[in-house]
């Protein structure tokens, strides 16, 4: 498991419980306003591998901190592209720690299998854009099928679970938001996230944020959609 950094304690990343955040190297896509990007380009990222954290070190962390922690989060830049996650995943559950994965939904059969085996307890699920518009996120190819099921897996409700879409100004239009929100019709939580101006991969692009007026307005749009949706700025 690669593992390139760890935030000890997190009241923000898992709904209602206190945990710890792990970041894994690479990711499948290269969103053009990614501020992480160290970690997903592999010219940039390689010269994180002398620096990895070992699954020694981080399940020691874990043995000292059970009377501390709820679970662990696993994020990064997408975690399902390490090959030893589902392996991983169990030794946390064997712990008794809830398990959360933050995932673009590139991988819905390791989704499936996860959630079948109760090894995992939460999914946030990044939702780019309309799935016809997505390469102009992504800026990498994609198996669309891929995203739309693991839509799917997580719109049955087996497991709690979150959708999530980074929003930028001049990206995503109203009728975007309201698209991406008909994608996952009924889902319990979405929230927006506005997009952060800060140690952008393509800088060259004139992104801005939305105002808290216009957030409000494309919140009402979602709402028709979704059980629930809120605002992350």
């Amino acid at each position: 498991m690669q593992i390139s950094w760890i935030q000890k304690t997190t009241l923000l990343d898992y709904p209602d419980k206190v945990a710890t955040i792990i970041f894994t190297l690479w990711c499948n896509f290269r969103c053009h306003y990614c501020h992480n990007f160290e970690f997903v380009l592999p010219e940039k990222a390689k010269k994180f591998l002398n620096d990895l954290i070992s699954e020694n070190a981080f399940f020691n962390f874990l043995e000292q901190r059970k009377e501390f922690l709820d679970g662990v989060v696993i994020s990064g830049w997408e975690p399902t592209l390490q090959k030893d996650l589902y392996e991983f995943v169990k030794k946390i559950k064997d712990m008794w720690f809830l398990v959360k994965i933050d995932t673009n939904g590139r991988d819905p059969a390791l989704i499936r299998k996860m959630i079948d085996e109760k090894l995992i307890d939460y999914v946030a699920m990044d939702i780019k854009n309309p799935i016809e518009k997505y390469d102009k996120i992504v800026n990498a190819d994609f198996d669309k099928n891929n995203i739309l099921e693991t839509i799917s897996i997580l719109l049955e409700g087996k497991i709690d679970y979150e959708f999530r879409t980074t929003i930028v100004k001049w990206v995503h239009s109203e009728q975007d938001i309201e698209d991406m929100a008909h994608l996952i019709e009924w889902a319990s939580k979405y929230f927006l996230q506005n997009y952060e101006n800060k140690n952008i991969l393509n800088d060259f692009f004139k992104w801005e944020r939305f105002s808290p007026e216009e957030l409000r307005l494309l919140k009402k749009v979602a709402e028709k959609h979704v059980e629930k949706c809120n605002i992350r700025s």
